[in-house]
């Protein structure tokens, strides 16, 4: 059972801390929820305290996760293959995964594939939402700022040979 105070991720938002655990009445009917208060534009959430196993909501990552998201970024990125139409669907599918590993690689693929060839909007979205979603579970896994992951982020991208 979680508890005020918790860290965790939800997949496709991002990391936050569960600020509050309230009761609400929807459609006739009261139900628990986490308050999930996240780092990034002050955004709150809530899950319903009966639905966390189905939508996948885990722990941050620990010093050997950050370490892996950092290998993740430092690697080779993976040529863009297909229409942009497929790349989304399944840059999408792997997103909602909720593998911060996986977050990692599509954030690195968009931004080499930006500097060859320009991405398209609905590309364009899907990178901020991998940059937010990593930045978010980075700060508190590695106890940052936003400003300070982030830094760190372009640091190891930029080794890798292009800019973030």
């Amino acid at each position: 059972m979680l508890q005020v105070g918790d860290q965790v991720v939800y997949p496709m938002h991002g990391a936050g801390v569960i600020a509050d655990i309230e009761q609400c009445e929807v459609m006739g009917e009261v139900k628990s929820y986490y308050v999930l208060k996240m780092p990034i534009g002050s955004m709150k959430v809530m899950i319903p305290t009966d639905n966390v196993e189905n939508i996948g909501l885990r722990d941050v990552i620990s010093e050997e996760g950050v370490e892996k998201v950092a290998e993740v970024l430092a690697d080779t990125p993976e040529r863009a293959v297909g229409s942009w139409n497929k790349r989304f669907h399944s840059t999408l599918t792997r997103m909602k995964s909720g593998d911060i590993c996986d977050v990692a690689a599509v954030a690195r693929n968009l931004i080499l594939q930006d500097r060859v060839r320009k991405i398209s909007s609905g590309e364009r979205r899907l990178l901020e939402l991998a940059k937010q979603i990593l930045v978010s579970e980075l700060v508190y896994a590695c106890d940052k700022k936003p400003e300070e992951v982030t830094a760190w982020m372009d640091g190891i991208l930029e080794k890798n040979g292009f800019d973030a």
